[in-house]
């Protein structure tokens, strides 16, 4: 046994020095990604007593394949309102993989969301009564005030950026009843949508915004027909039966015809892994309900719709991220991906973590950039602030900390990237994710809700890493 060990040490001893780096942003905001600070790696021999080793297992899940927030129409109407210049370095923070957060993926909208200074609007409208199934009355002028040239000007500064776009209603003349702020796409106008689908993502194409990926529906569960007026806006109602006939019989056709690359991601909800039916909201009476991943599950297991069904999208405001696990199982060979949740402050970093730790291959923020009034903001949902601000007095900006928090996780989880597939369990207040980045080296994302310093002790490949983490802190470990 002796000898063994003795073997094992005269190994270690032949491991030659390595230096690991590292990055640390506090909340309180007296660090913002200080570093890259120098970290010699130890080899790792038998910790001190009391001292937690956490190993890193090189079990590899899945591939990071993007990650961002919205260019929806408050973000870019607050980034038009900026000077050229201030507009460029702040499109720099965001986009620049070199200075800035390097976000690659950005959802854009298909028509107005809830976010927006603008009255509702599609591509599409008519006056009641008309109809257009043709399409001959398309038009996207309206995006050409402040929306296109924000998208272009993104693309400048990071040329690898790419899109993809949700609707959160069809035109109201395809609907019943014909409004925007509600109700259900009537299946006679099915063949239509799907036009208007394809005219979007042709028209976009033309105005130099290529969409990768488009969603059917942005919440499919919602309904503001009956609400309240203060808790209207854009929305339509689906079943899971419908989406899977309208991408299995309408869309999915629509674009092969048309000879479009363009990747169709269903459901884009909640990932609650029972169906919600509590109506006790008292604004909104009428809610179908959340029908959580028993959604995709209906449409992915209808064989014509899953052929065109590229991924599943979710949501985070029910449920817990578990659920897409929990579908990624039963569906391996569709990626999930997280289309809408922004987090906030360490407790949503912890919540980033662990939405890609149940296998996520994307993560997309919802809104960018407000001004210090939370606004423009159309929709019946108070905002938080927004990791970027516009102060409308001096029109300058203002960076937050979850600015700084997004940067431990985009500026080093790139495209190519392998999230670890198994995490040891941590204490409480202390958080832990792994990855292999795209260029080989291993990133490790800390997160330390405590008040006080808290150490942790990483070990991989016979080297270990002593982190000293500050107080309400998040740090970026990368070592080769």
């Amino acid at each position: 046994m002796w000898a063994l060990f003795a073997g094992h040490l005269a190994l270690l001893q032949q491991l030659p020095a390595q230096t690991a780096s590292y990055w640390v942003s506090t909340a309180s905001g007296s660090m913002k990604w200080k570093g890259p600070i120098a970290l010699d790696l130890e080899q790792a021999l038998e910790p001190k007593e009391g001292k937690r080793v956490y190993h890193i297992d090189t079990a590899l899940a899945q591939t990071v394949d993007g990650m961002g927030s919205s260019l929806e129409p408050s973000s870019c109407y607050n980034l038009s309102k900026l000077a050229p210049e201030e507009r460029r370095k702040v499109l720099q923070s965001l986009f620049d993989p070199q200075i800035g957060l390097g976000m690659n993926l950005m959802r854009i909208c298909i028509g107005t969301p809830d976010f927006t200074g603008d009255p509702w609007y599609t591509y599409h409208d008519l006056s009641p009564g008309e109809e257009d199934p043709a399409g001959k009355f398309f038009q996207i002028a309206r995006d050409e005030a402040y929306i296109l040239p924000v998208l272009r000007e993104a693309m400048l500064v990071n040329p690898a950026l790419r899109f993809f776009a949700s609707p959160w209603s069809p035109p109201a003349w395809m609907k019943t009843p014909e409004i925007l702020t509600g109700g259900r796409l009537q299946p006679r106008f099915y063949g239509a949508y799907a036009t208007y689908l394809v005219q979007f993502l042709k028209a976009y194409a033309k105005a130099g915004i290529p969409v990768m990926a488009i969603t059917v529906q942005n919440e499919p569960g919602v309904d503001r027909e009956k609400a309240v007026p203060r808790w209207r806006y854009p929305s339509c109602h689906w079943t899971a039966e419908a989406q899977r006939d309208f991408i299995r019989d309408h869309l999915g056709p629509a674009l092969r015809q048309h000879h479009l690359t363009t990747e169709i991601w269903c459901y884009d909800h909640n990932y609650n892994e029972e169906p919600l039916t509590d109506n006790s909201q008292v604004f909104l009476p009428e809610r179908p309900g959340d029908a959580g991943i028993s959604f995709p599950r209906t449409v992915l297991r209808d064989t014509g719709a899953a052929k065109y069904t590229a991924a599943i999208a979710f949501h985070g405001y029910v449920g817990k991220p578990q659920g897409m696990s929990v579908i990624q199982e039963e569906f391996p060979m569709v990626p999930v991906r997280f289309t809408e949740g922004s987090i906030f402050g360490l407790a949503g970093g912890v919540k980033l973590m662990d939405i890609l730790k149940n296998r996520a291959i994307s993560y997309n923020a919802w809104v960018t950039m407000l001004d210090q009034a939370r606004r423009p903001n159309n929709g019946p949902f108070r905002a938080s602030k927004t990791m970027v601000e516009r102060d409308t007095l001096t029109n300058q900006v203002h960076y937050h900390f979850d600015y700084y928090l997004y940067g431990h996780f985009m500026r080093f989880l790139t495209p190519g990237s392998r999230i670890v597939k198994n995490h040891m369990e941590t204490p409480k207040q202390l958080h832990l994710l792994s990855a292999k980045g795209a260029d080989g080296r291993w990133v490790n994302v800390v997160i330390n809700e405590a008040n006080t310093v808290q150490e942790m002790l990483l070990e991989r490949s016979g080297y270990q890493a002593r982190l000293s983490l500050p107080g309400r802190s998040v740090a970026t470990l990368q070592w080769p």
